[in-house]
Formats: C-alpha cells, structure tokens, sequence
C-alpha cells in the first residue's frame, strides 16, 4: 500500500520538534554558487539543458511502483512539479514596449479601480485580467511593429518576441494600482463628511508614505516570506502556471495542448458566465429546500442564499463562478491547500451552529434585528442615525448618547467581529507555535546564502536587493507620515503614529507567514481600529490615520512579498520587480487621487446619498467613514468593560489560546493529525456567512474535495499539468466578463440593461432561490 501524505503537508504539519527537511527534487549540481551560475550561461547559449528540471521529465523518486506518477503531496512538489525551473538571464526585460505598456496599464488600472470605487457594484480589476491583456498586447505589438533587423530605431521598439519576463513586469506593475488605496478612503471620508481638502502635494507623500511603508517591512523580512520552499502563495501557483503555458516552450507539443485547452476553458465560462449574471440568474443559488418549502422563514435563513443578506446557503448549488471561483470572495477551492479547506468548512459548520442557535435563543437580541445585516440599529431593530449622537465636527455627543442609546449589532455581524479578532490571536500562537523553526532556519540559510529552494538557487544569478535600501524605504515613509500627519490635519500625535508604523512590524510575518503557506489573509484591521480608539479615544479623524498607517502597511508588505515570490517563480531580478511596483505605485498614487477629487467634486451630494444613484455611489466612503466613527467615538460604550460587546475586543486574548490544545494534543496523539488543523481560519470562518450571498458555500467545498482531494492523489498527472492552468482560465474568463458586462450590461456606463422576467429571473419582490422574502 502506497503512502500518501496529504496535500501541502510541508508546510501545515511542521512543528517545534522537526525542522522541515527541504529536500532538492532535482541532482545536486542545480544548487550553485552565484559565481557557478554566472559561468554556467555564455553570451546568448544556455549551458543547462531545460529537459533536466523540466516538470514533464519525472524522478524515479515522483513514480509510484504500478507506474503511476506520485500525487502533488508537499510544497516541495508545487515548486518543482508544477512550477518551471527553467530560467535565461539574458532575456530581455528592461525594454521600451515594457515600460510603454507597464505605465499605460498601471494608468488605466488606476483610473479604473478609483472609478469603480465610486460605483454601485463592487468591482476590481483582477491580476489575471491584467496578465491575459496585457498578453494580447504585447504579442500584438511584437508581431505588427518591424523588428530590430529593420534599423536601431525599430530595435528600440520592437527588440525581440514579446519575453515572459516582460509580461511579469507589467502584470506586477500595473496591479499595483488595480484597487484604490486605502489612503483615497481617508481622503474621501475628509472631503465628504469633515470639509478637510489636503493639497495635492501632502496627499500624494501620505500616499506613498502608507504604500511604500509596507514595501520596507516585506523587504526585510523577505528571508522567511518569500525564499524558502514552504512559502508557496498558493493563489500564485494559477497564475504561474498561465505564464509558463504562455511563454515557455511554445513549439512543443504538449505545451500546445495545455496553451490550447487554457483558451478553450477561458472562452466558454467567458460565454457561460451571461447565463447566470444575466439571463438566468437563478442559477446563483438553486435550493431544493427553498423551493420544496417556499413559506418558512427558516427555511430562508438555513438554506436560502442566493440574494445579498438571504441566509447561510447551506446545501444550496451555485453554477456561476463568478461566486464559487476565487474572484468570489473564496479561498479558491482548486488551489488552496486540502488542509485549508478543510479548517474552513470546519469554521464554516460552527458558523451556522452559532448564528441559528443565537437567533433561536435570542442572545444579543438576535431576534430583534435581522438575521443578516451589517448595520447599526436601535434597541427597537430600527436603523441607528449615527449623526444624532455626534456634534458639527464627528466627536460624540454624549447628552445626545444618552437619549438615543448605544447602538446594537446584529447578533450575526457582532460574531463576524468576534470570529475577526480570535483569528487576530489564534494567528499570532499558530505561527509562533508550528513555524518558529523553519523561520529561523529560512533567516539563516538566507545569511549564508545556504537555502536549498531550487528557484531561490537559480535567483542568485541576479544581484539581490540589499538590506539598507529597505530600510531607507521606512526611514523615508516614516519621514513622509511624520510631516504630513501634522500638515494634513490628521489629529493623530507623532507618537501615535509611531506606534501605528510598530504595530504593522509586528503583525506583518505573522500575517504573511499564514498567508503565503494557506492562502488565508488574516484581516488586522480591527485590530488597528481598536488600538487607535484606546490611544486616542473619542476622535474618529485620528483613527482613521492610525488605521491606514497600522493596517494598509501591512497589507501593502503581503502585495510585495507575493510579488517578490512570483518573480522568484519566473526568474524576474528581485531589483526589477521593487522598481517596477514602486514605480506602479506611485503614478497609481497621483492618478487615483486626481480621479477621487475629481469625482467627488462633481458627485458630491450623489455620493453622500444612502441611496446613491445607478452610476454613482458613495457606499464605500459611507462604510470607511462609520467604522471610525464607532470607533474613534463609539469604542468606549460599545466595547469596554460591562458593555454588551465587551467579549469582542478580549476575543483576541482568547484567541492566543485556541492553537494550543491542538498542539499539545498533536504531542501526544500524533496519529490524530491535529498539527495539519489551521486554527486561525476556523476562528475567522465564525462569521463567514455575515454578510453577502452565500449560496456558493457547499459548491465550492464540493469542488475543494474533488479537487484537492481525488483529482491531487488519484490523477496525478492531470493534476500537475493541466489543473493550475484551469483555475486560471476559469478565474479568467469570468473576471473578464464580469469586466465588460460592467459596462454593457450592469451600468458603469450609464444605463442599466434589465433582462425580463421569467421562470429564473424572478421579478421584483422575490427571492432568486425563491425562498421566502424576508423583511
């Protein structure tokens, strides 16, 4: 009998008793010295023959004894199976076409997505929309301009086929400014609702300040979070996979097929996707329950799913992909990590034990507000007005407080923020716990240039960043933030902001570390809000700052590390890549903030408006804006001790505890495998079903367990080849619809087009699922 460990057990089954043993997958002579690689490559030859680490050429070590090709099992097999190790450093990258294209679709990326902000529907331009233009468009540009043979001039323009490299560059570049930042959501909320209009000059350096900030931390850190094996991304892995296809070896056969049935995938869920988002939109959510039992509210709130705030989903089919595939809010069921998954549903399961067991017991006064919503109410379950407890200025009004009250939750939203914070503390214990090990060896091989990563190998060919230019990127950010704190009326003291700036240090490899081995992000902004409230209470403004100092600095490391590991994949210079999203975000910077004022100048009462309009809407900046004013103003009555909510902010002390009984239950039972359990997500997944349409839930754990579970060990080979690649064509032929349906159907560009009703597209007044329409 064969056997098999389960899948990524590399990197979730480490403990402190066992360093991973990052065995090499290819001979010896792959790990070199840099002074060996640089020999190892002669003008334009390669003096490695590809077909020696090529995935399709398999070790004995890879071949089970029938034959059979050994399952996609550890880290280690991602990186090396599944992801190319071919690599020519003479391959062009810094060229005119790339720069061209890189800053024409960073503008247009960054227009875009500060556009789409300020739209009803909520829309981004995705990675893989930009990797799939972005190839058309370098392809084109390759093929009709004459090329260098024709004169210097066209060797400017045109200098060689449009090179992998290339097009990493520009994907890495132009996504940087795909979403607005976090910094436009403070400007907007100043403009909107305090009259404060920072000049251009300060809103651009707090821009860059709170960008750039991250970039420093990921780049020191980068030793543990981007070079070793276990460090995976695994929403990369898709992404990878296209480039190889698209790139590498296109004369071979087998590379035909796989580049052929990536464009056969990417063209019909492109064409299947009309059905569900438009023609037949009842296919979001088919419930049998619902429709077997159309009067119970029950039945609503269990199985209904398919509409915004409907209910839990459970059991429900979805066959738009727009919901089920990674663009819809999960984690990616065919390339997140089995044991990930499993954490999910796990969390997921406990999720709906919980929010109906509230409800049905009325805790919190569950039953008095709705079972789904993400406002703020009244003890009589009617909408809570923030402004009639604040003064001219946004500060708490504490005689008004006392007549109207403290706001309450629903019981639903408040277990959401529960769930947020245990994730804050289990993250913290799960890291230090299960990887304290590889991390410090990862900092020590990284040192001695001793790491046994195959693709960190081939890396050392290309001169690295070095330490102290990350840190003159902090010392400079922290300039940046200090200055315009004080000119751009943040309200935040300089010692406030240091502690911010300190609090994204902390957090950042803790939240990487989980990130980049499960794909799982854990949200710190609660964290960041909750903080900022206790330093400077009763001042919503300050909050908002320290926020996007403690907060956005984190997430834009995770931006950069991913960034750095996918150059690592696809052999891009660790120079190239700070350079090409430092430059992707600073004109994204000045283009969204242009954008932002110019919208707001014109649409200001439009986007002040609850309602907003079909075109506009201001709902973003409305939410931005009402969490720092519970918050900055709220924290005190809603959150300290003896208030209702007070078991949300100690969540995060519990939370420290919850890794540890599966620990010290994996030291003594080791056959109950509790050290592959992802604590974190368990406790985030709490409150996963808060808010949205939840009908996709139990597809995707469908598609998870076909995908990471049968399709990994029993069909191997398919797996390595031609999975990745799917994903990626499912994910991107739906964000490419949802792109242009956006515009021709869904009215970003004026209009809405409304399809008629009919047997599934029900009319106004019901349910998709045709479950019961709850008040």
């Amino acid at each position: 009998m064969v056997n098999v460990r389960n899948p990524f057990r590399r990197q979730d089954s480490v403990d402190a008793t066992t360093a991973p043993e990052l065995h090499r997958n290819a001979s010896d002579d792959l790990v070199k010295t840099p002074t060996d690689e640089k020999e190892a490559y002669n003008g334009d030859v390669k003096a490695t023959d590809p077909a020696d680490y090529s995935p399709d050429q398999l070790e004995d070590k890879n071949v089970l004894a029938n034959g059979k090709e050994r399952p996609i099992e550890t880290a280690e097999d991602i990186a090396t199976r599944c992801i190319s190790l071919e690599d020519d450093p003479t391959m062009a990258i810094h060229t005119f076409r790339m720069y061209f294209l890189g800053i024409g679709l960073t503008a247009f990326a960054a227009v875009l997505g500060q556009i789409f902000y300020f739209r009803p529907q909520t829309v981004y331009v995705s990675q893989l929309f930009l990797q799939v233009i972005t190839f058309f468009m370098g392809r084109a540009w390759s093929a009709v301009l004459p090329n260098a043979s024709r004169g210097k001039f066209w060797a400017f323009l045109n200098p060689c086929p449009f090179t992998l490299k290339e097009h990493v560059a520009i994907v890495i570049m132009s996504a940087t400014a795909a979403s607005s930042a976090e910094a436009i959501s403070v400007f907007a909320a100043d403009k909107l609702y305090y009259h404060i209009t920072p000049n251009y000059g300060v809103a651009i350096f707090t821009l860059l300040a709170s960008q750039l900030l991250g970039y420093g931390i990921a780049g020191l850190m980068r030793s543990f979070c981007v070079f070793p094996t276990y460090i995976v991304y695994p929403n990369l892995v898709p992404t990878v996979n296209l480039f190889d296809a698209l790139h590498r070896d296109k004369n071979v056969a087998a590379q035909k097929k796989r580049l052929k049935f990536f464009w056969i995938v990417f063209a019909v869920i492109f064409v299947w996707e009309w059905v569900p988002e438009f023609l037949a939109p009842t296919l979001t959510g088919i419930s049998i329950f619902c429709l077997a039992k159309r009067d119970s509210a029950w039945f609503t709130r269990i199985f209904g799913g398919s509409n915004g705030n409907e209910g839990l989903g459970m059991f429900a089919l979805c066959l738009d992909w727009n919901y089920v595939g990674s663009g819809g809010g999960s984690l990616g069921a065919l390339f997140t990590p089995f044991t990930t998954q499993v954490s999910q549903y796990i969390g997921v399961a406990l999720c709906i034990i919980i929010f109906c067991g509230m409800y049905a017991t009325n805790a919190w006064n569950a039953s008095i507000f709705p079972f789904l919503s993400q406002d703020l109410f009244f003890a009589n379950g009617s909408q809570y007005d923030q402004l009639l407890i604040l003064n001219a200025d946004y500060s708490l009004n504490e005689t008004a407080l006392e007549i109207y009250g403290v706001p309450w939750y629903a019981a639903s939203n408040a277990i959401y923020y529960l769930g947020c914070n245990l994730a804050i503390g289990a993250t913290l214990t799960h890291v230090a716990i299960w990887y304290w090990r590889p991390i410090k060896d990862a900092i020590h091989g990284f040192r001695t240039r001793t790491l046994d990563d195959p693709h960190y190998q081939r890396m050392l060919v290309y001169k690295e960043v070095p330490m102290w230019v990350y840190g003159a990127v902090i010392l400079c950010s922290f300039g940046m933030a200090m200055a315009t704190c004080y000119t751009g009326h943040s309200q935040l003291p300089w010692w406030a902001l240091i502690v911010a700036i300190l609090l994204a240090f902390f957090m950042f490899p803790f939240v990487c570390v989980i990130y980049a081995i499960t794909g799982f992000k854990t949200d710190v902004q609660q964290l960041a809000q909750m903080l900022g409230a206790a330093l400077v209470p009763g001042n919503s403004q300050a909050n908002m700052y320290f926020t996007l100092y403690g907060y956005n600095s984190c997430a834009q490391g995770l931006g950069l590390a991913r960034d750095l590991k996918l150059a690592q994949y696809t052999k891009v210079p660790p120079r190239t890549t700070l350079w090409v999203q430092s430059l992707g975000t600073v004109v994204g910077a000045i283009l969204q903030l242009i954008i932002m004022k110019s919208v707001i100048n014109n649409q200001r009462e439009i986007l002040l408006d609850v309602q907003g309009s079909n075109i506009w809407s201001g709902q973003q900046v409305q939410s931005f804006n009402s969490q720092a004013v519970s918050w900055g103003a709220l924290a005190k009555h809603m959150y300290g001790p003896g208030s209702t909510y007070f078991i949300i902010p100690i969540a995060m002390i519990i939370g420290l505890a919850v890794p540890l009984p599966f620990y010290f239950g994996h030291k003594f039972f080791p056959k109950l495998r509790l050290n592959t359990v992802v604590t974190p997500i368990i406790c985030w997944c709490l409150g996963y079903l808060s808010v949205g349409i939840n009908s996709s839930v139990f597809t995707t754990m469908l598609l998870g367990i076909m995908s990471q579970f049968v399709l990994r060990r029993y069909y191997a080979t398919w797996f390595r080849k031609v999975h990745f690649l799917m994903s990626a064509a499912l994910d991107g032929g739906t964000q490419f619809f949802v792109f242009i349906a956006t515009f021709a159907l869904f009215g970003a560009s004026g209009k809405p087009v409304d399809m008629p009703n009919w047997a599934l597209n029900p009319g106004p007044g019901l349910n998709l699922d045709y479950c019961q329409r709850l008040t």
